[in-house]
């Protein structure tokens, strides 16, 4: 059990580190940005992130199920695939928003500012956009380490820390992966 406990702590300390590199990697890509080669095109990647996310809220879903059945196995794999989900997104993403000018709902005309008549235009919508964007990158960024530990707990054998954890940080997960594409779909007539 000691063994265990030691690597729990190594792999804590690893989690703080990794969700302290995301975060200052996230805070960076809207204020670096990085020249793509001539004719490299990453359009397609806002709607593969939707995809990710989309994927990664139904994987969430078949691990909650199999873990109410008591199927220990299916239910770890399941979580396997998801966290393999969300840090293939997490790397797309930060990649795609070093090499991409932000998107902002409402500019019509795509050059990067909103105009009173681009305001007016989406009205209240874009106050729902933004409710529904926010609480999902806040939620991104808080849940992270937790993510992580709670992950950590079940991999060490802590199951019972695992459980109480997990009845959560599950549906703030789930919520961070249901509302990502909610928030590109909102946002995908602006690309």
């Amino acid at each position: 059990m000691g063994e265990n406990l030691n690597l729990a702590r190594k792999l804590n300390l690893y989690a703080w580190i990794v969700s302290g590199v995301v975060l200052a990697l996230v805070g960076l890509m809207r204020r670096v940005k990085i020249n793509l080669p001539e004719g490299w095109d990453v359009s397609f990647l806002p709607p593969f992130h939707a995809t990710l996310n989309a994927l990664t809220a139904v994987v969430l879903l078949v691990a909650l199920y199999y873990i109410k059945q008591k199927n220990v196995a299916a239910h770890q794999k399941a979580i396997y695939v998801a966290v393999g989900l969300s840090v293939l997104f997490l790397l797309s993403y930060v990649a795609y928003h070093f090499t991409t000018p932000e998107t902002l709902f409402g500019d019509i005309d795509g050059n990067g500012e909103l105009s009173e008549a681009e305001l007016m235009a989406v009205g209240g919508k874009r106050t729902v956009y933004l409710v529904i964007l926010l609480s999902h990158i806040a939620l991104a960024a808080i849940i992270l380490p937790f993510i992580l530990f709670t992950f950590i707990r079940a991999y060490t054998g802590q199951y019972e820390k695992h459980r109480k954890m997990a009845k959560w940080v599950w549906p703030l997960w789930f919520y961070v992966a249901l509302t990502g594409p909610i928030a590109y779909f909102m946002l995908a007539p602006y690309y």
